[in-house]
Order: C-alpha cells, then sequence, then structure tokens
C-alpha cells in the first residue's frame, strides 16, 4: 500500500470537525494548527500547534480550514500570512460529495458530504462548500469564497471573492454577487449584490455593506 502524503489542518472549528475523518482517510494528518488558547496539546490524538509553526513539517500539504461569518472577511490574509505557496494546499472532496468531470477546483477547495458540483462549475482557490449544497452548471466561486450549509447556486451565478453565503440560501440564475458580499441564512437572492453588501431575507434586500460600523454598547 503507497504511503499517504501528510497534510497540515489549519484551524479547529465545526470546520475541522466535520472533514477530519475525510481528511485522515485521504491523507496523514501530521498536525493541527490553531491558536485558540483553548484548545489542549492534541486533538483525538493528533498533535495541535500555533499557526506560527507552519512552516515546521516538511514536505506536507496543508488545508486552510478557518472561517465563518464573523472570520470570512480576513480569510485571504490569513492565508497570505502563511506565506504557504498555492501549489502546496491539498484540493480535499469528501467521498459523499460529487464533483462532474467538467467542473475545476482551485487549491485549498474543500467540499462537505453531500456537496454537489455540476458541469462547467470553477471553484476557485480556498473555496469551502459545506454539508448538501448544490453548485449548479457553469457557476463561478471567487477565492476564499465559504458556501453554507444547504444553499442552491442556480446556473452561470457569479459568487465574487471572499463571500459567505449564509446556509439554506438560494442564488437565482445569472446573478452576480460582488466581492466580500455577505447572504443571510435562508435568503432568496433574485437581483445582483453589490460589493460587500450584508443581505437577507427574501426576496433579499440589503441592510448594510460589511464597511458599516456595528452597533455597540449604548449605540443603536
Amino acid at each position: 500500500m503507497p504511503l499517504k502524503q501528510t497534510i497540515v489542518l489549519i484551524g479547529l472549528s465545526g470546520n475541522t470537525l466535520e472533514i477530519l475523518e475525510a481528511a485522515e482517510a485521504e491523507f496523514k494528518v501530521a498536525a493541527i494548527l490553531s491558536d485558540d488558547p483553548r484548545h489542549g496539546a492534541d486533538f483525538k490524538g493528533i498533535p495541535l500547534a500555533p499557526l506560527a509553526r507552519a512552516h515546521e513539517f516538511g514536505d506536507c500539504l496543508y488545508l486552510f480550514l478557518i472561517g465563518s461569518e464573523k472570520s470570512y472577511p480576513r480569510r485571504q490574509a490569513m492565508i497570505d500570512a502563511l506565506r504557504i505557496p498555492e501549489a502546496r494546499f491539498a484540493r480535499l472532496v469528501h467521498p459523499r460529495a460529487s464533483v462532474s468531470g467538467y467542473a475545476q477546483l482551485g487549491h485549498g477547495a474543500v467540499l462537505y458530504p453531500g456537496a454537489v458540483v455540476t458541469s462547467n462549475a470553477i471553484l476557485g482557490n480556498h473555496v469551502m462548500v459545506l454539508v448538501n449544497s448544490v453548485i449548479h452548471h457553469d457557476v463561478r466561486i471567487g477565492a476564499c469564497s465559504i458556501i453554507g450549509s444547504n444553499v442552491t447556486l442556480a446556473g452561470s451565478v457569479v459568487i465574487g471573492k471572499g463571500c459567505y453565503i449564509g446556509s439554506a440560501s438560494s442564488i437565482r440564475n445569472g446573478i452576480r454577487i460582488g466581492d466580500g458580499a455577505l447572504i443571510g441564512m435562508g435568503a432568496n437572492v433574485v437581483r445582483d449584490v453589490p460589493e460587500g453588501a450584508v443581505m437577507v431575507g427574501n426576496p433579499a434586500r440589503q441592510i448594510r455593506t460589511m464597511t458599516d460600523p456595528q452597533p455597540g454598547p449604548g449605540r443603536g
């Protein structure tokens, strides 16, 4: 039996938990990197280490799994800070996901259980497609975007770079979503979305942009 390629997983959150078994089946997991002080020395027997040690594992591959509706705008900057060549980021497709032979997956792309990517879809580097989402024909998804669970992207949708598409949302065919936009859970998007817009509802409406100040104590 050939030796498995060694991989280092970056981030320890729900994203990691839901893909860990698939990663272990395909690769030898050398370490999980996390800067969360709540984590111990290992996780299920896999050593934990800070992100600063990313270059200490020799000739390995990497998978960047950090990303949520709060952290998604920083994903590209966090990846750039690691100074790891793109070619060393693995692609990981869960065995219960389906990918057309005519689709293209960028470096670091991750497909979770039940994800479906159909003909001519193109996923950029570090795109994550979470559980049971469907990416229809000719869709384009920009680098570092996250597609939540049970999302439907109809044909020829274009998702910009660094977007977050919330769980159970639907995007009508041909719609364009600008870079850095956030689509809320359960939203039904029927019009193009500007860069950095935050969209909610059915039909989806813009409630703010990602650059707007957020309410805090004593404000709004």
